[in-house]
């Protein structure tokens, strides 16, 4: 395994164009229902569920983890300058995460290989969620603009372009590559697919006063739209459990946030950083986005 540190392959930051299928789906509501998904194709490689297991707060403090992840996902998108101050951040935040995973290899958690499927797995699983969520599935033209948006993403982040696969067509091989001799039902990839598992109450009184009720909702809803929206070979290779019943409550569950989150006002529909980004796209005449 390298350890070589991901470094930037662009000068300055270059993130993703406004008015782009990023700037459009990656601040609305249904990305927060798809990242669950994507977060647990993450840590089922070996090294990242390593990594997670042993130096992340997720069982502790699993609401400000989140919490903080979104924010960072929506920097990467929508924070123009402060984009490139992110990436750099994350990337001192991992420099000294490293370890031996669950078989007795060595990680680091920059290895570019590893740094790159953490951030390959958002393509796959923002397809998937706008086929069952989004208004239609996207078009093969479309495909391939989010996945040129995805690559200036990892650009920002210090993804070094020889990491991630170049074209729509490259990707495909390299990530049914990285399912088949990669990821496996890692420790932190089952619990975070639970559909029991023991999530701490958030923060809000009512909240915390009304968790024992509403926790096994929670953690069984989690569950359900994190096997649903992860492409059917991850989940087979994590060992998730999916019946055409499933599929039938996730189609009907798609048709509902269909008609539901598009009538939301934009105060409701959209993460605070995306509504602040598209209210200056306006007032600088660029418009909200598609």
């Amino acid at each position: 395994m390298s350890t070589q540190s991901p470094r930037r392959t662009t000068e300055g930051h270059d993130p993703p164009p406004v008015g782009g299928i990023l700037w459009t789906v990656a601040g609305e509501l249904r990305s927060v229902l798809a990242l669950p998904a994507a977060m647990t194709m993450q840590v089922a490689h070996p090294a990242v569920g390593a990594g997670v297991d042993q130096y992340s707060v997720f069982r502790t403090d699993p609401w400000g983890r989140g919490e903080r992840s979104l924010r960072s996902v929506q920097l990467w998108v929508y924070g123009g300058p402060e984009a490139e101050a992110e990436g750099r951040r994350l990337r001192r935040l991992h420099t000294s995460i490293q370890g031996v995973d669950a078989h007795g290899r060595p990680y680091r958690a920059l290895d570019p290989s590893v740094y790159a499927w953490v951030h390959a797995t958002g393509y796959p699983v923002y397809l998937r969620a706008q086929r069952y969520l989004g208004t239609r599935p996207f078009t093969a033209a479309e495909e391939r603009r989010l996945y040129g948006e995805w690559l200036r993403v990892g650009r920002v982040l210090g993804i070094d372009d020889r990491e991630m696969p170049g074209s729509v067509e490259e990707f495909w091989p390299y990530y049914r590559a990285m399912v088949r001799e990669r990821l496996e039902p890692t420790a932190v990839a089952r619990e975070l697919a639970a559909p029991d598992a023991p999530v701490p109450p958030p923060g809000p009184p009512p909240l915390r006063l009304l968790w024992p009720l509403l926790r096994p909702l929670f953690t069984r809803f989690r569950a359900f739209l994190t096997a649903g929206l992860m492409p059917p070979d991850a989940r087979e290779a994590i060992g998730l459990r999916w019946t055409r019943e499933r599929e039938r409550r996730l189609r009907w569950f798609g048709r509902a946030v269909r008609v539901v989150v598009p009538l939301l006002p934009e105060r409701l529909r959209y993460l605070p950083l995306a509504r602040e980004a598209r209210r200056r796209a306006r007032a600088g005449g660029r418009g909200p986005g598609p």
